[in-house]
């Protein structure tokens, strides 16, 4: 279990130049694809400066410029990073980027605001925290049902005793989009190169940058991709830390030229609860993300609306005994690393939550691919 570790981190010296000023907070920004322009959009919103945007792909880099065109343009990060003024780092990269980025910035003394899936896997987690606390930098990990208000407000309900003895937590996400993955030629230079990293070399396939999410090489696929922000939600609310065995079974059943199945199911064993985590993304019924918390006093449903609760004994023609509407907003994940940035205060999502949210999703696919329970030593 996640224990916070830091209240302050100390003297004004350690904080950033804008606690102490109150100026704009600037940002450079590593990776500028769709979820990094959005980052970009929210950043903006409320109120941050970006100074630089890194990208290795030609086109991402203009479409940034288009939304920052006083921003100095990188290919590299780690010349990004050397030469930067910002006061901290935004990074949306591939997952197997993520380690080495946030290493580099914590290096260049820079808070971070990292997107999920912490890690590319289990060993990268335990180095990563180990990175963050041997530094004073503040770092989030962009899983923003920690900041969002209904869910907020859900967890204390639970917390108070409302479900009553929580035997088990049925996670789903339907979604229907699965289609043959796009191999046509790419428009626009791409450092391929770079693109590679630390992963293994081969020749360019388009398909492998362009829906990288879906190959071993670079990503968990949607196991540790939409897992990672719904097993964090089941251990936040049932307090509970990683999963001590899982199990898996998926295939790849429309998404053609994928390594990482399009339909699977997993199973979670906890001390004293089971929690299971399905995807389908051939069919849209209940679409997008739910969370079941069955418990013997009240079952609660978790959504993109919010949340509903149910009491026990369930009837189908039962209406819901308690009901909140509230979508899940980044932006106040977002304000929430740029309030800690001035406190120096732990954040929502620091990378020990991040990392026990994603081991669950890691140890899946490691049973998944390898044929195998997976027990956690």
């Amino acid at each position: 279990m996640y224990t916070p570790r830091r209240e302050v981190l100390g003297a004004l010296a350690a904080a950033p130049l804008l606690a102490q000023t109150g100026s704009k907070v600037t940002y450079a920004i590593i990776a500028t694809g769709g979820r990094g322009r959005y980052l970009m959009g929210k950043f903006k919103q409320l109120g941050c400066v970006c100074s630089d945007i890194c990208d290795i792909y030609e086109p991402n880099l203009q479409k940034a410029a288009e939304l920052e065109p006083e921003a100095k343009r990188w290919v590299d990060y780690r010349e990004m990073l050397t030469a930067t003024k910002a006061d901290c780092i935004v990074i949306a990269s591939p997952d197997h980027h993520h380690a080495p980025m946030l290493m580099a910035s914590l290096d260049a003394k820079k808070d971070v605001y990292l997107e999920k899936p912490l890690s590319h896997s289990l060993e990268q987690s335990e180095r990563m925290i180990k990175a963050v606390r041997a530094s004073k930098q503040i770092v989030q990990i962009g899983m923003q049902r920690r900041s969002a208000p209904a869910l907020i407000e859900a967890k204390r309900l639970v917390d108070d005793g409302l479900l009553g003895f929580v035997s088990i937590v049925k996670a789903q996400w339907n979604w229907n989009i699965s289609a043959d993955l796009d191999n046509s030629a790419l428009p626009g230079k791409l450092d391929w190169k770079r693109f590679i990293g630390t992963a293994r070399e081969r020749d360019l396939e388009p398909m492998r940058f362009r829906r990288w999410r879906y190959f071993l090489d670079y990503a968990g696929g949607n196991m540790t991709d939409q897992g990672t922000h719904l097993m964090d939600v089941v251990q936040w609310f049932t307090k509970n830390g990683a999963p001590a065995a899982a199990q898996a079974s998926g295939y790849v059943a429309k998404m053609r030229g994928s390594e990482h199945p399009d339909v699977f199911s997993a199973v979670f064993e906890y001390p004293r609860m089971l929690a299971t985590w399905t995807l389908d993304y051939c069919n849209a019924y209940q679409n997008g993300w739910s969370i079941f918390l069955q418990g013997d006093k009240a079952t609660m449903i978790l959504n993109d609306a919010g949340y509903t609760v149910y009491a026990e004994p369930w009837k189908r023609t039962a209406a819901p005994t308690m009901e909140k509407e509230s979508p899940v907003p980044v932006e106040a994940h977002i304000q929430n690393f740029l309030d800690c940035m001035k406190s120096r205060q732990e954040p929502n999502c620091p990378v020990e939550i991040a990392a026990a949210a994603v081991a669950g999703p890691h140890m899946a696919n490691k049973a998944m691919f390898e044929g195998r329970k997976f027990v956690r030593a």
